[in-house]
Protein backbone atom coordinates (compact mmCIF):
# COMPACT_ATOMS: atom_id res chain seq x y z
CA UNK A 1 0.00 0.00 0.00
CA UNK A 2 1.31 3.45 -0.90
CA UNK A 3 1.55 5.66 2.18
CA UNK A 4 2.38 8.93 0.45
CA UNK A 5 0.78 11.76 2.41
CA UNK A 6 0.67 9.73 5.64
CA UNK A 7 2.68 10.79 8.68
CA UNK A 8 3.93 7.90 10.81
CA UNK A 9 5.74 7.99 14.16
CA UNK A 10 7.80 4.90 15.03
CA UNK A 11 9.41 4.58 18.45
CA UNK A 12 12.55 2.51 18.86
CA UNK A 13 13.42 2.97 15.19
CA UNK A 14 17.22 2.63 15.22
CA UNK A 15 17.51 -1.14 15.54
CA UNK A 16 15.70 -4.46 15.17
CA UNK A 17 12.06 -4.44 14.18
CA UNK A 18 11.78 -0.65 14.43
CA UNK A 19 14.61 -0.17 11.94
CA UNK A 20 13.08 -2.67 9.53
CA UNK A 21 9.72 -0.92 9.82
CA UNK A 22 11.30 2.47 9.16
CA UNK A 23 12.90 1.17 5.98
CA UNK A 24 9.67 -0.46 4.80
CA UNK A 25 7.55 2.61 5.55
CA UNK A 26 10.01 4.93 3.84
CA UNK A 27 9.84 2.77 0.75
CA UNK A 28 6.07 3.12 0.74
CA UNK A 29 6.23 6.91 0.70
CA UNK A 30 5.36 7.72 4.32
CA UNK A 31 6.62 10.83 6.05
CA UNK A 32 8.49 9.34 8.98
CA UNK A 33 8.95 10.68 12.48
CA UNK A 34 11.58 8.36 13.90
CA UNK A 35 12.31 8.06 17.61
CA UNK A 36 15.51 6.71 19.12
CA UNK A 37 17.54 7.18 22.27
CA UNK A 38 20.90 7.67 20.52
CA UNK A 39 20.79 10.99 18.63
CA UNK A 40 23.80 10.15 16.48
CA UNK A 41 22.42 6.85 15.25
CA UNK A 42 19.03 8.45 14.71
CA UNK A 43 20.42 11.32 12.64
CA UNK A 44 22.43 8.90 10.51
CA UNK A 45 19.34 6.76 9.88
CA UNK A 46 17.23 9.75 8.87
CA UNK A 47 19.94 10.98 6.50
CA UNK A 48 20.22 7.55 4.91
CA UNK A 49 16.48 7.13 4.47
CA UNK A 50 16.18 10.73 3.29
CA UNK A 51 18.85 10.25 0.65
CA UNK A 52 17.20 7.07 -0.53
CA UNK A 53 13.56 8.17 -0.39
CA UNK A 54 13.50 11.93 -0.82
CA UNK A 55 13.99 13.56 2.58
CA UNK A 56 10.92 12.33 4.44
CA UNK A 57 12.54 11.07 7.66
CA UNK A 58 12.72 13.32 10.73
CA UNK A 59 14.63 12.47 13.96
CA UNK A 60 13.16 12.70 17.46
CA UNK A 61 15.63 11.71 20.17
CA UNK A 62 14.28 10.90 23.63
CA UNK A 63 14.93 8.55 26.54
CA UNK A 64 11.60 6.83 27.19
CA UNK A 65 12.67 5.83 30.68
CA UNK A 66 12.04 9.47 31.62
CA UNK A 67 8.43 10.64 31.64
CA UNK A 68 9.68 14.22 31.24
CA UNK A 69 11.34 13.22 27.97
CA UNK A 70 8.23 11.31 26.89
CA UNK A 71 6.14 14.44 27.44
CA UNK A 72 8.72 16.56 25.62
CA UNK A 73 8.67 14.13 22.67
CA UNK A 74 4.89 14.38 22.47
CA UNK A 75 5.02 18.17 22.65
CA UNK A 76 7.59 18.36 19.85
CA UNK A 77 5.60 16.06 17.57
CA UNK A 78 2.28 17.78 18.28
CA UNK A 79 3.84 21.20 17.85
CA UNK A 80 5.47 20.41 14.52
CA UNK A 81 2.85 18.21 12.86
CA UNK A 82 -0.83 19.22 12.70
CA UNK A 83 -1.87 15.64 12.01
CA UNK A 84 -0.49 12.21 12.83
CA UNK A 85 -1.86 9.26 10.87
CA UNK A 86 -0.08 6.35 12.54
CA UNK A 87 1.69 5.81 15.86
CA UNK A 88 3.69 2.59 16.20
CA UNK A 89 4.69 2.04 19.83
CA UNK A 90 7.60 -0.30 19.22
CA UNK A 91 10.24 0.76 21.77
CA UNK A 92 10.77 -1.44 24.80
CA UNK A 93 13.29 -3.17 27.01
CA UNK A 94 13.68 -6.92 26.62
CA UNK A 95 13.89 -9.38 29.51
CA UNK A 96 17.67 -9.59 29.22
CA UNK A 97 19.75 -12.61 30.22
CA UNK A 98 18.45 -15.15 32.72
CA UNK A 99 18.91 -13.84 36.23
CA UNK A 100 19.11 -10.19 35.19
CA UNK A 101 18.68 -7.92 38.19
CA UNK A 102 15.88 -5.44 38.74
CA UNK A 103 16.48 -2.01 37.20
CA UNK A 104 14.73 1.29 37.78
CA UNK A 105 13.85 4.04 35.33
CA UNK A 106 14.97 7.63 35.77
CA UNK A 107 11.67 8.25 37.60
CA UNK A 108 12.10 5.28 39.93
CA UNK A 109 9.70 2.89 38.17
CA UNK A 110 10.60 -0.69 37.30
CA UNK A 111 12.43 -0.20 34.01
CA UNK A 112 10.60 -2.65 31.74
CA UNK A 113 7.22 -1.46 32.97
CA UNK A 114 8.27 2.17 32.48
CA UNK A 115 9.62 1.89 28.93
CA UNK A 116 7.34 -0.88 27.68
CA UNK A 117 4.07 0.42 29.13
CA UNK A 118 4.11 3.75 30.95
CA UNK A 119 5.92 5.51 28.10
CA UNK A 120 3.56 4.38 25.30
CA UNK A 121 0.57 4.99 27.58
CA UNK A 122 1.65 8.59 28.21
CA UNK A 123 2.88 9.26 24.67
CA UNK A 124 -0.28 7.95 23.04
CA UNK A 125 -2.62 9.87 25.31
CA UNK A 126 -0.71 13.10 24.73
CA UNK A 127 -0.81 12.58 20.96
CA UNK A 128 -4.53 11.78 20.78
CA UNK A 129 -5.46 15.28 19.55
CA UNK A 130 -3.20 15.01 16.48
CA UNK A 131 -4.17 11.38 15.90
CA UNK A 132 -7.85 12.34 15.96
CA UNK A 133 -7.21 15.02 13.34
CA UNK A 134 -6.27 12.29 10.90
CA UNK A 135 -9.90 11.16 10.80
CA UNK A 136 -8.67 7.60 10.27
CA UNK A 137 -5.66 7.37 12.57
CA UNK A 138 -4.12 4.15 13.79
CA UNK A 139 -2.18 3.11 16.88
CA UNK A 140 -0.23 -0.13 16.73
CA UNK A 141 1.19 -1.35 20.04
CA UNK A 142 3.98 -3.88 19.57
CA UNK A 143 3.30 -6.42 22.28
CA UNK A 144 4.20 -9.99 23.07
CA UNK A 145 2.59 -13.33 23.77
CA UNK A 146 4.75 -13.46 26.91
CA UNK A 147 2.11 -11.69 29.02
CA UNK A 148 2.27 -12.12 32.79
CA UNK A 149 -0.17 -11.33 35.59
CA UNK A 150 0.44 -7.99 37.31
CA UNK A 151 0.58 -7.55 41.08
CA UNK A 152 -1.07 -4.14 41.38
CA UNK A 153 0.23 -3.80 44.93
CA UNK A 154 3.83 -4.19 43.75
CA UNK A 155 4.09 -2.41 40.41
CA UNK A 156 7.77 -1.61 40.94
CA UNK A 157 8.45 -5.30 41.72
CA UNK A 158 10.36 -4.49 44.90
CA UNK A 159 8.83 -7.50 46.64
CA UNK A 160 9.34 -10.01 43.85
CA UNK A 161 11.43 -9.73 40.73
CA UNK A 162 12.14 -11.96 37.76
CA UNK A 163 13.26 -10.48 34.46
CA UNK A 164 10.80 -12.46 32.30
CA UNK A 165 7.94 -11.64 34.67
CA UNK A 166 8.84 -7.94 34.44
CA UNK A 167 8.83 -8.09 30.65
CA UNK A 168 5.55 -10.01 30.62
CA UNK A 169 3.84 -7.59 33.00
CA UNK A 170 4.70 -4.66 30.74
CA UNK A 171 3.31 -6.51 27.71
CA UNK A 172 0.09 -7.47 29.51
CA UNK A 173 -0.37 -3.85 30.57
CA UNK A 174 0.16 -2.67 26.99
CA UNK A 175 -2.45 -5.11 25.68
CA UNK A 176 -4.89 -3.95 28.38
CA UNK A 177 -4.32 -0.32 27.45
CA UNK A 178 -5.06 -1.22 23.83
CA UNK A 179 -8.52 -2.52 24.71
CA UNK A 180 -9.36 0.50 26.88
CA UNK A 181 -8.13 3.08 24.38
CA UNK A 182 -9.96 1.39 21.51
CA UNK A 183 -13.24 1.65 23.41
CA UNK A 184 -12.53 5.26 24.36
CA UNK A 185 -11.79 6.32 20.76
CA UNK A 186 -14.30 4.13 18.92
CA UNK A 187 -16.26 7.15 17.71
CA UNK A 188 -13.17 9.02 16.48
CA UNK A 189 -12.32 6.78 13.53
CA UNK A 190 -9.16 5.70 15.37
CA UNK A 191 -8.06 2.05 15.21
CA UNK A 192 -6.03 0.80 18.18
CA UNK A 193 -4.55 -2.70 18.07
CA UNK A 194 -1.82 -4.74 19.74
CA UNK A 195 0.35 -7.32 18.01
CA UNK A 196 2.89 -9.99 18.88
CA UNK A 197 4.74 -9.59 15.58
CA UNK A 198 6.62 -12.90 15.42
CA UNK A 199 8.34 -15.41 17.67
CA UNK A 200 11.95 -14.62 18.64
CA UNK A 201 13.02 -12.39 15.77
CA UNK A 202 16.78 -11.88 15.25
CA UNK A 203 17.04 -8.69 17.30
CA UNK A 204 19.37 -7.48 20.04
CA UNK A 205 16.49 -7.97 22.48
CA UNK A 206 16.34 -11.69 21.65
CA UNK A 207 20.13 -12.06 21.51
CA UNK A 208 20.37 -10.83 25.11
CA UNK A 209 18.15 -13.68 26.28
CA UNK A 210 20.43 -16.32 24.80
CA UNK A 211 17.52 -17.84 22.85
CA UNK A 212 17.86 -18.74 19.20
CA UNK A 213 15.80 -16.78 16.64
CA UNK A 214 12.71 -18.60 15.39
CA UNK A 215 11.37 -16.14 12.83
CA UNK A 216 12.48 -13.23 10.64
CA UNK A 217 12.24 -9.47 10.85
CA UNK A 218 10.29 -9.58 7.62
CA UNK A 219 7.60 -11.72 9.28
CA UNK A 220 7.38 -9.32 12.22
CA UNK A 221 7.23 -6.28 9.98
CA UNK A 222 4.49 -7.85 7.86
CA UNK A 223 2.34 -8.32 10.97
CA UNK A 224 2.78 -4.71 12.07
CA UNK A 225 2.32 -3.26 8.59
CA UNK A 226 -0.92 -5.18 8.16
CA UNK A 227 -2.37 -3.23 11.08
CA UNK A 228 -1.15 0.00 9.46
CA UNK A 229 -2.49 -0.65 5.97
CA UNK A 230 -5.32 -3.20 6.03
CA UNK A 231 -8.92 -2.00 5.57
CA UNK A 232 -10.55 -0.99 8.84
CA UNK A 233 -13.34 -3.51 8.41
CA UNK A 234 -10.77 -6.29 8.13
CA UNK A 235 -8.88 -5.65 11.36
CA UNK A 236 -11.28 -3.69 13.56
CA UNK A 237 -10.11 -2.02 16.77
CA UNK A 238 -9.17 -3.21 20.24
CA UNK A 239 -7.77 -6.49 18.95
CA UNK A 240 -4.78 -8.60 19.88
CA UNK A 241 -2.93 -10.27 17.02
CA UNK A 242 -0.32 -13.01 16.92
CA UNK A 243 1.47 -12.44 13.64
CA UNK A 244 -1.17 -11.61 11.05
CA UNK A 245 -3.94 -13.56 12.78
CA UNK A 246 -6.34 -12.56 15.54
CA UNK A 247 -5.50 -14.21 18.88
CA UNK A 248 -6.62 -14.31 22.49
CA UNK A 249 -4.59 -12.29 25.01
CA UNK A 250 -4.09 -13.14 28.69
CA UNK A 251 -7.36 -13.54 30.62
CA UNK A 252 -6.66 -10.35 32.59
CA UNK A 253 -6.69 -8.32 29.37
CA UNK A 254 -10.30 -9.39 28.77
CA UNK A 255 -11.34 -8.67 32.38
CA UNK A 256 -12.90 -5.16 32.67
CA UNK A 257 -12.32 -5.09 36.42
CA UNK A 258 -8.62 -5.91 36.12
CA UNK A 259 -8.21 -3.36 33.34
CA UNK A 260 -9.93 -0.67 35.40
CA UNK A 261 -7.70 -1.40 38.39
CA UNK A 262 -4.60 -1.22 36.22
CA UNK A 263 -5.78 2.04 34.65
CA UNK A 264 -6.33 3.61 38.07
CA UNK A 265 -2.92 2.42 39.29
CA UNK A 266 -1.30 3.80 36.15
CA UNK A 267 -2.88 7.22 36.60
CA UNK A 268 -1.66 7.27 40.19
CA UNK A 269 1.89 6.56 39.03
CA UNK A 270 1.75 9.32 36.44
CA UNK A 271 -0.20 11.85 38.52
CA UNK A 272 2.83 13.56 40.15
CA UNK A 273 3.94 14.69 36.70
CA UNK A 274 1.19 16.98 35.36
CA UNK A 275 0.17 16.47 31.74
Amino acid sequence: MNLTGKTVLVTGATSGLGLHLAEELAGRGATLLLHGRDAGRLDALCRRLGDRHGGRAHPYAADLSSMAEVRDLAARVAGEWPRLDVLINNAGVGPGPEGAERELSRDGHELRFAVGYLAPYELTRLLLPVLRRSGAGRVVNVGSAAQAEIDLEDLDMSGFYHNWAAYGRAKLALASFTVDLAAETADDGLLVNCVHPADLMPTALVAETGLAPASTLEEGADAVLRLVTAPAAEIGTGGYFHGTGKAEPHDDVRDPGRRAALRQATERLLAPAPR
